[in-house]
């Protein structure tokens, strides 16, 4: 059984984000998408609001659960017992950092690996921050955004 993790944050799920599930089971057995902390970034969403979105868009894929979890993700990983971590890079400024993480992992636990993933270039600029300062100046997110959890972000923002 091949078992994988997609951390993030989520903040709010994107097309992108969903983009890189739906790829990410048809290779895996199980993929859990774990929404993360990340100290760096204020959320707009509190976790259980994350958690929901990304149970109501990864209902039809019955290999992924959605998960949450503050710390490490190394250590996540290997008590959810995975041993690969999936990426999504949207540019080359995604890479290098994420690259980095990667190197970091690697070095405390060896036998867990990343798995870097390309967007789909139709969603190469999307990201959390984009659809939440379009919807906050009242601008149309749906092209952008699974249309389960639209009304949910539009209702945030009005």
């Amino acid at each position: 059984m091949t078992k994988a993790i997609y951390p993030g944050s989520f903040d709010p799920v994107t097309k992108g984000h969903l983009d890189i599930i739906i790829r990410t089971s048809k290779i895996m057995s199980h993929l859990t998408v774990a929404v993360m902390e990340n100290p760096r970034k204020v959320a707009t969403y509190n976790i259980e609001k994350r958690v929901e979105m990304l149970k109501l868009v990864t209902e039809p894929y019955p290999n992924v659960d959605v998960d949450y979890y503050k710390g490490l993700l190394i250590d996540y990983a290997q008590q959810r017992e995975t041993d690969i971590i999936v990426k999504g890079l949207r540019a080359i400024s995604d890479f290098e950092f994420e690259f980095q993480m990667a190197l970091v992992n690697q070095k405390l636990n060896p036998a867990i690996e990343t798995l870097f993933m390309m967007t789909n270039s139709k969603y190469s600029y999307l990201s959390s921050s984009i659809v939440k300062e379009i919807a906050a100046l009242g601008g149309d997110v749906s092209s952008l955004v699974p249309h389960e959890v639209h009304s949910m972000i539009v209702d945030k923002f009005k």
